[in-house]
């Protein structure tokens, strides 16, 4: 038995600031290699870990660019790299791939990647991990995910607006990766779709989880103004996503 791990790739919401990347975590376990939300900018940062034929399978929460764009130049890596390597299994809510999938043309890289859709509420199994998932509001379909792996846990978001669903996806979970757009208060018009490190903070507080990780920070937004926010309501640990911060799970 080994520890989960968490690499974080990027923790920027809607594009990448100069430097950073979008959504994107390498979550690991007892050598199996899943990657969640390849967002912009993640691949290169994702290489410098592990070469794209080590990468044993992809999940993603939803369909915004900023959370699976570059699922497409890792699909290129291993499918024009040499020798090909096998179809990477691609896990994911219906039809939120199929813009990024077509960017080569009709069965480009179709030998690359095999697509299993999922509806959110659902559980299945990807390696190791077991996976439940809850549909969180968003303007596209977004799960939820809570991966299990002997007995440890980590919650995400994706992007949501309030929902109750989200205390029982965190609930007691060792790691609690949670969407915080803004530091304390989500503008009217993304009011129902976004959420706040205030928010973030009030959630990990009634799931009672033993971290919080903050994530998908407006560009430009000051790591330690979201940080005061949830730290205002969740006396636990916390921290915010930067590109190679590593998190064992113990």
């Amino acid at each position: 038995m080994s520890d989960m791990r968490i690499t974080v790739l990027g923790g920027c919401g809607a594009w990448p600031a100069a430097g950073q990347a979008c959504s994107g975590y390498l979550v690991e376990q007892d050598g199996f290699r899943l990657l969640v939300d390849p967002g912009y900018a993640t691949h290169p940062r994702l290489l410098a870990l592990r070469a794209a034929e080590e990468i044993d399978a992809v999940l993603v929460s939803h369909g915004h660019p900023d959370h699976c764009a570059d699922l497409h130049p890792l699909l290129r890596a291993r499918a024009l790299a040499g020798d090909a390597a096998p179809a990477l299994p691609v896990y994911s809510p219906p039809d939120a791939l199929n813009a990024v999938l077509a960017l080569d043309g009709p069965g480009s890289l179709r030998g690359a990647y095999r697509v299993h859709e999922f509806t959110a509420g659902g559980r299945f199994e990807i390696g190791p991990f077991q996976v439940d998932t809850w549909l969180l509001p968003h303007w596209v379909p977004n799960a939820g995910l809570r991966l299990s792996a002997d007995g440890q846990v980590l919650a995400y978001t994706g992007d949501t607006g309030p929902s109750p669903d989200l205390t029982a996806l965190a609930r007691d979970a060792d790691v609690f990766l949670a969407e915080a757009t803004y530091a304390e208060h989500v503008p009217e018009d993304s009011a129902r779709y976004l959420s706040s490190a205030r928010q973030a903070g009030e959630n990990a507080a009634k799931a009672d989880v033993g971290k919080l990780l903050l994530t998908h920070l407006w560009p430009g937004t000051a790591p330690e103004m979201i940080e005061e926010a949830a730290r205002q309501i969740f006396s636990g640990e916390i921290d915010v996503a930067h590109g190679g911060l590593q998190v064992d799970l113990d």
